[in-house]
């Protein structure tokens, strides 16, 4: 499952990455790294970009930029 198929309020959990470019490796670098658990807070009136939370942080991200964030729903 990918991160736009999320809505509002669910939790899920990073289990992978597609391929491993330079967007990947910032999130790595910001601690979005497999086994992180986040939750989607808010998404934008068109869907773009959401927001979510983990380690205590917030962090928009656009759900093209990371389609190749691999998640699980919890």
């Amino acid at each position: 499952m990918h991160l736009a198929d999320l809505q509002v309020g669910e939790q899920a959990t990073v289990v992978g990455f597609r391929e491993r470019g330079a967007y990947t490796e910032n999130l790595l670098r910001l601690g979005l790294i497999p086994g992180t658990t986040f939750q989607v807070l808010r998404r934008a009136p068109l869907g773009d970009p959401l927001e979510i939370q983990f380690r205590g942080f917030a962090l928009a991200l656009r759900p093209a930029e990371a389609g190749d964030l691999i998640v699980v729903r919890k």
